[in-house]
């Protein structure tokens, strides 16, 4: 899982290797050919390998990720998130691409929201995600409310 430049000894990658896994809910598929995964479980598979380069996350790595929830179910699309979250949290710089608008709000700081390629609004999920950013960058009408827990916008298409 790409620990060899780290050094750390075969039993210390082997538990970051785990832990990994286990971040990417993919634990359970660790004996298992990766021929033999579907599409959401290489995904997840995939965020593992990528975790485990970088484990444990620090100042200074940056971590690139173009659309890790595609192909995962609403379950895993939140689990996978909430790991790379947790990743960010631990002081590395994430980018991710993202075109659910939902999920971007409920786990990015910052959006950039392009139009043709072409930066649109950059900040904070409540203020880049309103309703007339969202007409003018997709034609499409939308509702835009604060989520009642968690406070970040919620969108509804009209």
């Amino acid at each position: 899982m790409g620990r060899l430049p780290h050094a750390s000894g075969r039993v210390r990658d082997g538990e970051i290797v785990a832990e990994a896994l286990r971040c990417a809910d993919a634990l359970h598929l660790a004996e298992r050919s990766y021929l033999a995964l579907s599409g959401g479980e290489r995904q997840r598979v995939h965020l593992a390998r990528v975790l485990a380069q970088l484990w444990p996350g620090a100042a200074g790595q940056t971590l690139l990720l173009d659309e890790p929830t595609s192909m995962l179910d609403p379950l895993h699309q939140h689990t996978i998130l909430q790991a790379v979250r947790d990743f960010a949290e631990r002081g590395a710089a994430v980018l991710v691409i993202l075109h659910d608008l939902n999920l971007a709000a409920r786990y990015c700081d910052q959006l950039l929201l392009l139009q043709q390629g072409l930066p649109h609004a950059y900040g904070p999920p409540a203020e880049v995600l309103t309703a007339e950013a969202l007409a003018a960058v997709y034609g499409l009408e939308v509702l835009i409310h604060q989520h009642p827990e968690r406070g970040h916008p919620l969108i509804i298409a009209r």
